[in-house]
């Protein structure tokens, strides 16, 4: 089974998101949270600030794994364990689209997030409004 590790960058009421490029294989050009997988002997919280420095250039300093969910769609994508951490401090200033995995990185009030029409993956709405709901 792989596993992920997924990063929700917290800052005054929104939400970091990249809008996938549309070539990757797993939700091509729809919004998702950062990260990616794990690599061979790494933990979820090594690997979420590994892929946070890759794809937007920044540190995660303090975070919170929030829930794990088992990818929806294991048929096509195989089966995975997705790993998500709230990260609500880091080091490196402004976030910024690094690599080709995204075509766009944009902070989003939660409650819009929540409704967008093409998030990765449906399971992250509830996990947005509870976010919201804590703040």
């Amino acid at each position: 089974m792989k596993h992920i590790a997924c990063a929700i960058l917290l800052r005054d009421d929104h939400i970091l998101l990249g809008r996938r490029a549309p070539q990757r294989r797993f939700y091509p050009d729809c919004w998702d949270v950062l990260g990616g997988h794990l690599e061979s002997g790494e933990t979820p919280e090594q690997a979420l600030i590994r892929e946070v420095q890759e794809e937007a250039g920044v540190t995660p300093l303090h975070h919170r794994l929030i829930a794990t969910l088992a990818d929806p769609d294991p048929t096509r994508n195989g089966e995975a364990l997705c790993h998500i951490f709230v990260v609500t401090g880091w080091a490196g200033g402004e976030p910024q689209v690094l690599g080709d995995e995204h075509s766009e990185i944009r902070w989003m009030p939660i409650a819009e997030a929540a409704l967008l029409p093409d998030l990765a993956i449906e399971d992250y709405r509830d996990i947005f409004r509870s976010l919201a709901s804590a703040s």
